[in-house]
């Protein structure tokens, strides 16, 4: 009976233990698909207009400052204007400021001039990449009148490999704002 007893358990043993080999899933990378752009000009009460994504929504602040909102995305694109009155170099000093101030916690930062002579529209497009709060600072002017300063900011902690598909999204209608931007004046 001993034996029949130690023999029934190693044949329920053999019997239960004889599974599937267990394999670890393969890694997978997040897929986020957004829809192709199409764009509609913005045409506020303010001396100046440009073109933005019809995903976004714009919220008006005072000074013909804007909140371009992407609820889908999650992130924003802060714009403020202001006017220049003999005070360019301090307006350009603290747009620079204001993006490098991230530079604490960003792996790097590629300053992108630009330049529509025929627009009269001079600026700068920073790409931030790492765990920054922002992930793209921007400045437009004309040198004389007016001065745009833009920001792309996330409502979730800065984890840059998770935002990335987004903020490289957003850094294309940043990138068209400055290139559909006229000044009204």
């Amino acid at each position: 009976m001993k034996h029949s007893l130690i023999a029934y358990l190693i044949l329920t043993l053999f019997f239960f233990g004889c599974k599937e080999e267990v394999l670890p899933k393969p890694k997978a990378m997040l897929r986020l698909d957004y829809p192709k752009a199409t764009y509609k000009e913005v045409n506020e009460d303010c001396d100046y207009a440009f073109e933005i994504n019809e995903l976004s929504t714009v919220k008006e602040n005072k000074d013909c400052s804007l909140v371009l909102d992407y609820p889908m995305m999650k992130g924003s694109i802060f714009l403020t204007y202001k006017k220049v009155d003999g005070n360019i170099r301090e307006l350009l000093i603290d747009a620079q400021k204001l993006t490098y101030e991230h530079v604490v916690k960003a792996d790097g930062i590629a300053p992108k001039e630009y330049i529509n002579t025929d627009a009269k529209v001079y600026g700068m497009f920073y790409e931030v990449s790492g765990n920054a709060a922002s992930q793209s600072q921007f400045y437009v002017t004309d040198s004389t009148d007016h001065f745009v300063t833009g920001s792309l900011y996330f409502y979730a902690k800065p984890n840059f490999d998770s935002i990335l598909p987004a903020a490289a999204y957003l850094q294309n209608d940043i990138r068209r704002i400055m290139e559909t931007l006229r000044w009204k004046n």
